[in-house]
């Protein structure tokens, strides 16, 4: 089978094509095609040439938002061309959530994580579940930090079970702020990233954003706040219900976690796993998943990730 697609005139050829044709390489391995440039028309022979074109104007798409054509952005592309799912690419694009310190946009990269921001938006409580590498705390602490600068909300607070990979804070050596840093690490980043780390320290010296561990939060209620609980399939069923009912008036809660991942002792349930079976259907709370589609960091994570998920598929068989 054999079509083609003209290469509109506004279109830059080498960035569509990439060095040494890379781009084109990787799209014709996927789709099993061979391509050819004629004049200003790209001939398309093999065994999918249908789905080559629309991948091809997906391109087209995306370098004319974007006027550059990343690798991880391409692989996206593909993916989600060969899986059947459409998607508004200027949609997402258009979207910004917020920008960094540096001035820099941060805007929805996947169709996952548009749709992610729209419900955190809509909804008081969301669920972000899936693989790590998605995006599912980075955009919520984006979003919190949002919300604060235009004085939707008065505090923020980022937390996240202090139990991971079998280790508990009493058997650790150090204080308690030695002990409880490296847990919230990850929690740090996404708010230096954003904020910088100057502007990120002086709000938490002022009490207007705190990072906390878990455990911290009991027997609070929490008004006027953008709360965030990161790594939520180590909680137990207590520790989750303990921390959904802090939440108090004009408050948002976004819970992120990965139940593939769970670090909790066997006999324990998770509480991710148990809260989402719970909570779908109740009015105001929203579940939000991802996939190795949504990935955006280096694209063996994707590929890491889609293997151990044949991997554990084929032991259930």
């Amino acid at each position: 089978m054999e079509l083609n697609i003209k290469i509109p005139e506004d279109i830059n050829i080498q960035e569509l094509f990439g060095n040494y044709d890379a781009n084109i390489k990787e799209v014709e391995e996927r789709t099993e095609t061979t391509m050819v440039l004629r004049g200003d028309a790209l001939l398309i022979k093999g065994r999918y040439p249908d789905i080559a074109v629309k991948v091809i104007e997906r391109l087209i798409d995306a370098i004319r938002l974007d006027s550059t054509l990343d690798r991880q952005r391409l692989n996206y592309i593909i993916d989600m061309t060969l899986s059947g799912i459409s998607y508004d690419e200027k949609a997402s694009r258009d979207d910004i959530i917020c920008f960094t310190h540096r001035g820099k946009p941060l805007k929805p990269k996947t169709k996952g994580q548009k749709e992610y921001v729209d419900k955190i938006r809509r909804s008081d409580m969301v669920f972000g579940i899936g693989p790590a590498g998605t995006g599912k705390t980075y955009i919520a602490c984006a979003m919190a930090i949002d919300a604060y600068k235009n004085k939707e909300i008065e505090k923020i607070i980022l937390t996240r079970p202090a139990v991971e990979a079998g280790e508990r804070l009493g058997f650790l050596p150090g204080d308690m702020q030695e002990k409880v840093d490296p847990y919230l690490r990850p929690l740090y980043d996404a708010l230096f990233d954003v904020l910088g780390a100057e502007a990120s320290m002086r709000l938490k010296e002022k009490g207007i954003i705190e990072v906390v561990p878990l455990a911290y939060m009991r027997g609070r209620t929490l008004d006027n706040a953008f709360i965030i609980l990161d790594e939520a399939q180590n909680t137990t069923r207590e520790q989750m219900k303990m921390f959904l009912t802090r939440m108090g008036f004009s408050s948002k809660v976004v819970v992120t976690g990965d139940i593939t991942q769970i670090d909790l002792p066997s006999g324990l349930t998770s509480g991710l796993r148990e809260a989402e079976k719970v909570l779908k259907g109740v009015e105001g709370i929203e579940f939000s998943y991802f996939t190795e589609l949504d990935v955006v960091r280096n694209e063996l994570v994707r590929k890491i990730i889609r293997a151990y998920e044949a991997f554990e598929k084929n032991k259930r068989r």
